[in-house]
């Protein structure tokens, strides 16, 4: 039985507001040993860790109170001058935090938090009374490990988290519980803001359910199959406006009835008429405002995503023995509180990469001429209807070349591959799986795991990633991203009478299909747009459908991979189709379903799923477009 039987809401509440306040204190904490004679960040942290107290007095978490008094006396010292920031003290406080996230681990499972490592005390004390002088924490033996993005897609061999929150707790990794920020299921940590804001809670357990034949965990643990966080934080005003717009909808509901009424009792005179498609047209407007209302309640705040990444980024460089500042930008950007989550593992590899790859040891960059700090830039903005990540440092670049001679030497790509690439496809590299430029793996890096992973991801989100690098200047990721998930805007195609949608973002024209424009490269029909050879993909062959049709137009189609041609027989235009996910029964290649104005229901087709399920035997022959030639055939 739980310890906090009956407290589950307090439970719930605390463990929310808790986990934003020490992500907070975290990242003060880190610009702290930037400044440390900064008393506005010593009083935020003593009030971080006094507010922390308090609440786990009122869960009777006798433990955490300690940890937290403990730490919360440390600062009062700090800020009144008794005592001066040193490395020392600093790791101890870093262990702390550590420690109290992993406290919040086992009170989410329910169970009251063990003493935290006497060790740890013994520091905290020893600091209290101006006696610490030995670092507080035993250093990893080796770097920390950043995880790949993707717990089910990682050999066992693989990165650990335990490695990398070993660091953060400051404890000897195989004694670590990853920290609540492990997974991208967790809760995001939040901006804390001075506008209203109103949590909207749909579960109160959060912790997954045990599955057949799942292993045993220790309390408190937490991984990265847990279930996704469904709670989010919305703006009052926002939910004024939804209840705003429901109330004129209300008003205007009542107006179609009255004119109903009207209609059956035999008025059809001009007035009422044009009153019924005035009434028409504002319910019509009011549906659309109320839909981007509605939307907008589920658009977060990405800084509640950043503000994780200061401390990881900081314990890894330290870690590695580099001197790294991580810069974040556009914190403001709004995105779909889903893809949040989703982000939070493939931007941790990213800045993972950059960190151990990237950036150069101090050493080596002053020889360079480049200052000794190297910096890491997180950032995020808003361009049309997508929303652009970027993670770029200034470190030593990647050389194409050198990309392209190492993936010869493990076997991933061929002479002929090699010779025709050019420089955005060698840079691209990096994401086929088992690709690595390191000889030797270590905890960080080297095992050719992740990067495949993190495109994988990006690509699910409907999104795409992109590679810029400078030999000796840095490495910039690109990551495109549409604002949200729930709203696809798609062009409908059709084979035969049957309609299919496909999505907008990847359509850059339609073309006609003359049969005799087409030719055949490679035993492969392929048409020539404006001086480029681009194969032709009958839609029939990607979904296994026959057509006794020859397709009638074109629809030039852009992926991160390659731009071709899908061969269809009609288009019936665009539309803004509101995605229903089909939970029990996706078949593959097939993203959703939408329902058109006239009620019929189309299939959203997920191009790069039906492209990457045909392999390497992309495209048809010539005379596959022909009827004829078919059954000649």
């Amino acid at each position: 039985m739980s310890d906090f039987a009956g407290m589950e809401d307090l439970l719930q509440d605390f463990l929310i507001e808790a986990t934003d306040l020490l992500s907070s204190v975290d990242n003060k904490l880190v610009d702290l040993e930037k400044n440390p004679q900064d008393h506005g960040l010593l009083n935020d942290i003593f009030r971080g860790f006094h507010t922390i107290k308090g609440g786990a007095g009122f869960l009777n978490a006798a433990e955490l109170v300690t940890l937290c008094h403990l730490t919360e006396n440390l600062f009062d010292k700090l800020r009144i001058g008794e005592l001066t920031l040193t490395k020392e003290i600093m790791d101890s406080i870093m262990a702390a935090t550590g420690t109290v996230r992993d406290m919040f681990g086992h009170l989410e499972s329910g169970a009251q938090p063990p003493a935290a490592d006497a060790a740890l005390i013994a520091n905290l004390k020893a600091a209290l009374a101006g006696e610490l002088v030995a670092p507080a924490a035993p250093a990893p033996a080796s770097p920390v490990a950043v995880p790949a993005v993707s717990a089910a897609s990682v050999p066992a061999a693989g990165p650990d988290w335990d490695q990398l929150f070993g660091a953060v707790a400051g404890t000897p990794a195989a004694a670590v519980s990853p920290a609540p920020t492990s997974a991208a299921g967790h809760p995001a940590p939040a901006v804390v803001d001075q506008t209203p804001e109103v949590i909207i809670q749909h579960a109160v357990g959060r912790r997954a359910a045990d599955k057949p034949g799942a292993t045993s965990t220790p309390v408190g643990r937490r991984d990265t199959e847990k279930t996704r966080d469904n709670s989010i934080r919305v703006d009052t005003s926002r939910l004024d406006q939804v209840l705003n717009l429901s109330g004129e909808i209300g008003l205007t509901k009542n107006r179609l009835n009255s004119l109903r009424s009207d209609i059956l009792n035999g008025r059809s005179d001009t007035d009422t008429m044009h009153a019924l498609d005035q009434a028409v047209s504002q319910l019509d407007l009011l549906v659309s405002d109320l839909q981007n209302a509605v939307m907008k309640t589920r658009m977060q705040p990405i800084g509640r995503l950043f503000q994780k990444y200061p401390r990881i980024a900081r314990d890894l460089a330290r870690n590695l023995g580099k001197d790294v500042e991580l810069l974040l930008v556009g914190e403001d950007t709004e995105i779909d509180k889903t893809m949040i989550e989703d982000l939070s593992d493939p931007i941790i590899h990213l800045i993972r990469n950059a960190v151990d790859h990237g950036v150069e040891i101090p050493a080596e960059r002053v020889a360079n001429g480049k200052p000794g700090k190297s910096q890491v830039r997180l950032e995020a903005r808003q361009e049309g209807d997508h929303i652009v990540l970027i993670v770029a440092d200034d470190g030593k670049g990647m050389s194409p070349e050198k990309l392209r001679a190492k993936a010869l030497e493990k076997g991933v790509i061929t002479d002929e591959e090699a010779n025709t690439m050019d420089e955005r496809q060698s840079l691209h590299l990096v994401f086929l799986p088992g690709f690595s430029t390191k000889d030797v793996a270590s905890d960080v890096s080297g095992r050719g795991v992740g990067m495949d992973v993190v495109k994988t991801n990006i690509q699910k989100l409907n999104g795409d990633i992109e590679i810029k690098s400078v030999v000796g200047k840095g490495t910039t990721f690109i990551i495109s991203l549409p604002l949200t998930l729930a709203i696809l805007p798609v062009l409908l195609v059709q084979l035969g009478e049957q309609p299919f949608a496909v999505p907008l973002s990847m359509v850059r024209e339609i073309l006609p299909i003359q049969i005799e424009q087409v030719q055949e490269v490679g035993g492969r029909a392929t048409m020539v747009v404006r001086g480029e050879v681009m194969p032709i993909y009958p839609i029939a062959n990607l979904i296994g459908w026959t057509s006794e049709r020859i397709p009638e137009y074109g629809v030039l189609m852009q992926t991160a991979e390659q731009t071709f041609i899908l061969a269809i027989d009609g288009f019936m235009g665009r539309e803004d189709a509101v995605i229903k996910s089909l939970e029990d029964f996706r078949p593959k290649g097939v993203a959703g379903v939408t329902t058109l104005s006239n009620g019929q229901i189309v299939l959203i087709l997920d191009m790069k799923e039906l492209l990457a399920d045909m392999g390497e035997n992309r495209g048809v022959p010539r005379s596959s477009l022909i009827p004829e030639a078919r059954a000649a055939a």
